[in-house]
């Protein structure tokens, strides 16, 4: 199946079957998407990567889209998650070491996989999301003490409850899309995210509905992802958030180190909210668990949708990572 420039192919791997866009030939590079997105948030560099001679391939993440769906919370933990990763690789480069890219929740996705399976992935990238070894505290209990104890909303708390937070953004997906995607964006002014909610709030409350078209999402881009979550609902997407005690046990134990050594690079948004979320210099930080970090780089004015707000720039820094490796 044909659609947007890509072939559509239903693939083997870690016990389940992945939907996966797949285009071009040459070394194999692997886009994982994040929340709440799709193998299509990475339309524009499957096409700039193809073209400069590299096979990609973008799945959909399991629970997403055209992928398997299973519907225990355990089966979408960071273990599971690497693992299908790592299995899709070899499903399409036997006996080659792949990139690996991620966004959003796919940026942690990454990084593990890169981790976890160092024999398999002979570079890693993340846009938005850092690599953060686990530390001592789990980062949801943290979230708990700084937001709910305090009486607010924190959004990863509000999606530990099952069902409530389907329900919200299942009644329109292609609303939750607009709403969401606008709020956390570049375009979208300070405070457009409110910082005064309060827990016991949903997620969709007091955000704008956006002007359309944004200069990077369309009728037409709202329509896909709306397709796709009216075929596979939230709560594959969901329970992604509700294992952050099964991940951080596992990852802590594994006795892989916790630094990373293949070639790295991350790139992130001067106006991404993630980054709000950590304390001090990710970038610094971050040198110290990417043994060899090539770049870090932050787009001036991009928000959290880094690869779809700034496609060219992201293409570019890709691009001549990539040459590097």
């Amino acid at each position: 199946m044909t659609e947007t420039g890509v072939d559509l192919r239903q693939i083997e791997t870690n016990g389940i079957r992945l939907r996966v866009a797949l285009a071009g030939e040459g070394p194999l590079v692997i886009l994982v998407h994040g929340f709440p997105e799709s193998w299509y948030s990475w339309r524009h560099q499957i096409k700039a990567l193809s073209e400069a001679g590299y096979r990609v391939a973008a799945p959909d993440v399991r629970g997403y889209g055209g992928s398997d769906r299973p519907h225990a919370v355990e089966a979408y933990d960071m273990e599971s998650l690497t693992g299908d990763i790592a299995g899709l690789a070899e499903a399409l480069s036997p006996g080659e070491k792949a990139v690996v890219v991620g966004h959003d929740w796919g940026a942690p996705i990454a990084w593990n996989t890169a981790r976890l399976h160092a024999d398999r992935f002979r570079a890693v990238a993340g846009l938005s999301v850092p690599y953060i070894p686990p530390g001592d505290v789990v980062f949801i209990d943290a979230a708990r003490a700084f937001f709910t104890d305090r009486g607010l909303f924190f959004y990863q708390v509000y999606f530990q409850d099952q069902g409530p937070p389907e329900a919200e953004l299942e009644a329109d997906p292609a609303a939750t899309i607009r709403k969401f995607y606008y709020a956390i964006s570049g375009d979208a002014p300070d405070g457009t995210w409110p910082a005064d909610k309060k827990h016991g709030e949903t997620l969709l409350h007091r955000l704008p509905e956006p002007d359309m078209p944004l200069p990077w999402l369309n009728a037409e881009d709202v329509a896909y992802y709306d397709s796709q979550f009216l075929q596979s609902g939230f709560r594959g997407p969901l329970n992604r958030y509700r294992n952050w005690h099964r991940d951080h046990g596992y990852l802590k134990a594994h006795p892989s180190p916790m630094e990373i050594a293949q070639p790295s690079l991350y790139i992130g948004g001067t106006r991404d909210l993630v980054l709000k979320m950590y304390p001090g210099d990710m970038i610094a930080a971050m040198k110290r668990s990417l043994t060899d970090l090539r770049g870090a780089e932050l787009l001036e004015g991009c928000g959290h949708w880094t690869q779809q707000e700034r496609p060219d720039e992201v293409n570019r820094l890709l691009l001549n990572w990539l040459e590097t490796i």
